[in-house]
């Protein structure tokens, strides 16, 4: 198993600006890059964070990724915006997609955001958050486009991605109800992860080439290739085939089909469409007092074990607050292949070394 290296958050953020301004970010995109991957490791979601970025520099470097895009609106419909990303940082194009519909929100009650050809947007739930943090209530659809890494339930191959859904709730006092999970049994990124720490993946989550049941994770990184599976079985499945059409098609960008398989698995494009809710445009003067009188009732339930009972978004702010005292932990892997990413993106040697010595 590989050994763990911790690195405080602060540092592995200016890490991150650093690695994307020497690749020839401006400064804003390089700070939204940074903010998105150390938030996502922070939350505990390590297959999203700066593990991502040895993929992102590949696909930079292949023509994939491009640098210093905005969104461009393609269609002003008054409730429903639609913005083309143009290839550019996902961190980028959600941010500013979600600016533009949370004000819209503000003016209408409710706004759908369609965003397509975005590359890679990452951690959903930070999107979903950004929303929250404006008092608003978010649904987001999000497929994989050409990408595919899921098999059908009863299919025996690899034929869309794991397709992210996410909905929050704002609470007036406490953090915000986070639901934000990918449709396969376990995001790709948690195999990039298990794979660098050469540890193997529970069972029920992979097939290999032909199909079988393996915990091996090598099966999503080498050839011959395997598939992720659905979680709940035909219920994941169908939530995806609704995420790939929702977030795909409607948003205005493309599903994975022959015509839009990518031969690059770092080329990662995302489409998502999100529906945002003024919650104050509804006739909901209680809104606030039911949903706290419900998550009261669950947690009273009996504990049926050691673990506490959790409402959705608790997790995340269990780890945020660890990570922060504690360090963001990367294994040994995953540092490594990230400080080369930061070699290719022109970093000099001696400022490189100075980053390593911030590492424990």
């Amino acid at each position: 198993m590989s050994e763990l290296t911790r690195i405080h958050p602060t540092q592995l953020h200016a890490f991150v600006q650093a690695i994307w301004l020497h690749a020839g970010s401006n400064a804003d995109e390089a700070r939204l890059v940074a903010d998105h991957l150390v938030a996502a490791n922070l939350a505990g979601h390590d297959s999203h964070g700066v593990g991502m970025i040895p993929s992102y520099m590949t696909s930079f470097s292949q023509g994939h990724l491009q640098l210093n895009q905005h969104p461009v609106l393609e269609k002003d419909a008054g409730a429903v915006l639609t913005f083309h990303a143009r290839g550019g940082f996902g961190q980028v194009a959600a941010f500013e997609a979600m600016q533009q519909g949370i004000a819209r929100a503000r003016q209408t009650g409710i706004a759908a955001v369609g965003l397509h050809h975005s590359h890679h947007i990452g951690r959903i739930g930070h999107w979903a958050e950004q929303c929250a943090a404006a008092g608003f209530i978010s649904f987001h659809f999000v497929n994989v486009m050409g990408d595919p890494m899921v098999a059908p339930f009863g299919g025996s191959d690899r034929r869309f991605g794991t397709n992210p859904f996410c909905a929050i709730f704002p609470r007036r006092q406490g953090k915000p109800l986070l639901l934000d999970f990918a449709t396969s049994g376990i995001a790709f990124g948690k195999t990039r992860v298990a794979w660098n720490k050469g540890v193997d993946v529970p069972p029920g989550y992979l097939i290999d080439h032909q199909g079988q049941p393996t915990q091996h994770p090598g099966v999503m990184h080498e050839a011959p290739y395997g598939s992720l599976l659905p979680f709940g079985l035909h219920k994941g499945y169908a939530l995806a085939t609704m995420c790939e059409i929702l977030g795909g098609a409607l948003s205005g960008g493309r599903t994975t089909h022959e015509e839009t398989v990518l031969a690059s698995h770092d080329a990662i494009y995302n489409c998502m469409t999100t529906i945002i809710l003024n919650p104050e445009a509804f006739n909901a003067p209680a809104m606030q007092e039911e949903a706290e009188a419900f998550l009261d009732w669950v947690k009273r339930s009996p504990q049926s074990g050691s673990e506490p009972i959790q409402v959705p978004g608790e997790w995340e702010e269990m780890n945020r607050a660890l990570r922060q005292r504690e360090g963001i932990p990367l294994d040994a892997n995953s540092w490594r292949q990230i400080c080369l990413a930061a070699t290719q993106a022109g970093m000099p040697e001696e400022e490189l070394a100075a980053f390593r010595a911030q590492a424990s």
